[in-house]
């Protein structure tokens, strides 16, 4: 079971983003700037293109709608979307609220933030999710 399953199963702590009965998204806890939202199924993939059709589309409504979630909470211009999936074998999305695009250069230092500050982060973006 890789580490994201174990996340999306509650059986790591995370900060709960959004969720439903496939997909489950939470904070990075290693964000490039605040909002930094992983999205990943809750069935265990390694790559997104192993996905089929209907779920890599279903996968893409998702992340669009915690996308939507992140502007809300995290005022940026855009909210840039970016697929890596070499450093864990899961399938996810990351979801970066972007004033430029230097905030997707993934080798940049990563911010630190306390448990209190990622907490508030996400239970906003879980409210502004439950309301799309």
């Amino acid at each position: 079971m890789s580490i994201f399953s174990k996340i999306a199963a509650g059986e790591i702590p995370s900060y709960k983003c959004a969720e439903n009965d496939e997909f489950y998204a939470y904070l990075d806890i290693n964000p490039m700037v605040k909002g930094h939202t992983l999205c990943i199924p809750r069935r265990e993939v390694d790559y997104i293109f192993d996905m089929d059709d209907d779920e890599i589309a279903r996968f893409q409504v998702f992340a669009k709608k915690v996308a939507l979630a992140v502007k809300k909470v995290c005022p940026c211009v855009k909210v840039g979307e970016a697929v890596l999936g070499l450093e864990v074998p899961h399938a996810h999305i990351h979801l970066i609220p972007m004033q430029s695009e230097k905030d997707m250069l993934f080798n940049k230092e990563k911010l630190k933030l306390e448990q209190s500050e990622f907490q508030q982060i996400a239970d906003a973006i879980y409210a502004e999710f439950k309301k799309l």
